[in-house]
């Protein structure tokens, strides 16, 4: 993911046949081919598109989690036939793609492009933390798809837009690769980290939260002199890392910039 908005980079029109490539705007939205984009009823008289079946199958991973995304059940929750789903989707690869697409365009929708290259840190930090949440927004179907490569449009977006800063920055083709590939790495590895402990049930929750205030407060001395001299400090690791940990990586890349 952000290593690439269509949803699956082959979209199957109602004859199911041929596929169609579909195209991105910079809103995060797809663009389907004018001979493919008119919404067609199926036999139970459901209307569906590509867009209708990603945002469907985006609210069943949230509400039931993955394990509730079949194309029998989504079909069901679309008001249509399951195999009317396979005309825009050859697969439930194909769905698990376009739904880690979907949360790229979320990121990307009114980021810009064109960043000025004196701030690019800024705008990498911005592409960062919107990154971030949109991965907390919609934590389930971040683990699902979050860490996939999806080949399509707006993931090659996001790499553009992000080796372009680093371009931008001064650093040369393939420094501004690795560089990019830490940066996203750093930031989709805490978002996933934070999505799967919103995942826990509300007292585990609790209990974790309040582990740092309770049980690390009297560790021994003997035993732990460190963490006994730092107990007072440790409740800030019940809160989530990824800011500093993205400033720590930034001020990194600012520094390797300044010595090239």
């Amino acid at each position: 993911m952000y290593g690439e908005k269509v949803y699956g980079e082959k979209v199957y029109g109602e004859g199911g046949v041929a596929p169609v490539v579909a195209t991105s705007d910079g809103d995060g939205t797809t663009r389907i081919p004018a001979e493919r984009k008119r919404r067609r009823p199926t036999r139970s008289g459901a209307v569906l598109s590509a867009e209708s079946i990603v945002e469907k199958a985006l609210a069943l991973v949230e509400e039931h989690g993955a394990e509730a995304l079949t194309m029998r059940r989504l079909g069901r929750a679309l008001g249509a036939d399951p195999s009317a789903v396979y005309r825009y989707f050859r697969s439930m690869e194909d769905l698990h793609l376009a739904l880690g697409d979907r949360l790229i365009g979320e990121t990307m929708s009114g980021l810009s492009t064109d960043p000025d290259p004196a701030n690019w840190r800024a705008s990498l930090r911005e592409f960062g933390i919107r990154a971030y949440h949109s991965a907390q927004r919609h934590p389930r179907a971040a683990l699902l798809s979050g860490f996939r490569v999806t080949r399509l449009p707006n993931e090659q977006r996001a790499i553009d837009t992000g080796v372009g800063l680093l371009l931008a920055a001064g650093f040369d083709e393939e420094r501004a690769v690795r560089y990019y590939h830490a940066f996203v790495d750093t930031v989709l590895g805490h978002a996933a980290l934070d999505a799967a402990s919103q995942g826990l049930r509300p007292e585990q929750q609790e209990a974790d939260a309040g582990a740092w205030k309770s049980a690390y407060a009297e560790v021994s001395r003997e035993e732990y002199p460190h963490l006994h001299a730092v107990r007072e400090y440790l409740p800030v690791m019940a809160g989530s890392a990824f800011e500093g940990a993205l400033d720590l990586m930034l001020a990194a890349i600012e520094s390797a910039a300044g010595e090239r």
